[in-house]
């Protein structure tokens, strides 16, 4: 009997071993990774929207069909991003993924508290490059540092009735993801009283 409880004890535990192994191991190894299935219909550092959700055509699962999607698949090897996305009029969130899939920042509308969410991107190495300015402050400028070179940018607006995605459409094709050309802006001193 006892033989029969540790035969049995074991093999749960085997299977649960198994399993484990598994699920951690195949985002690593499974070849149709969301970067891998966006790659031939998105351009690198661009903003390219993504057709409608439609269960026949969808290029990602479970899309949600009341949001319109647009993606930036970046690399920031030849150096940081500007991102800006205008707020649609419902609801507009913006998510970054590592190439992997990790999620390591999002942001929406409301948190950003602007008509435009705007951002730079960056790894830790370019951002500690930057030269040191204490007139820029955190609240004058928000910098991502990505934790590697390369992933995706997720741009998602909201049309709260079918006949508003056009406008939710509208907003995420006027965002544009592209390389600093320029040096930052230097944002204007703080006046204080006198």
């Amino acid at each position: 009997m006892i033989r029969l409880a540790f035969t049995i004890l074991a093999g749960i535990l085997l299977g649960l071993v198994v399993h484990l192994v598994s699920v951690l191991a195949l985002p690593r190894i499974a070849t149709q990774d969301a970067y891998s299935r966006l790659t031939p219909m998105t351009k690198e550092n661009s903003v390219t929207q993504l057709p409608l959700a439609d269960p026949n055509t969808s290029p990602m699962p479970f899309m949600d069909p009341a949001f319109a999607l647009a993606i930036c698949r970046y690399d920031l090897s030849g150096g940081p991003l500007k991102l800006r996305v205008p707020v649609s009029q419902a609801y507009t969130s913006v998510s970054f993924y590592t190439r992997n899939e990790i999620a390591y920042y999002a942001i929406n509308d409301r948190s950003a508290g602007k008509k435009v969410i705007e951002l730079d991107l960056m790894t830790e190495a370019q951002h500690n490059a930057l030269p040191e300015d204490e007139e820029v402050t955190a609240a004058d400028r928000l910098i991502i540092d990505s934790p590697a070179t390369t992933g995706l940018i997720v741009m998602k607006a909201l049309a709260a009735e079918p006949g508003l995605m056009p406008q939710a459409q509208a907003s995420l094709a006027a965002a544009s993801c592209a390389p600093q050309t320029d040096a930052p802006a230097k944002a204007e001193a703080p006046r204080g009283r006198r």
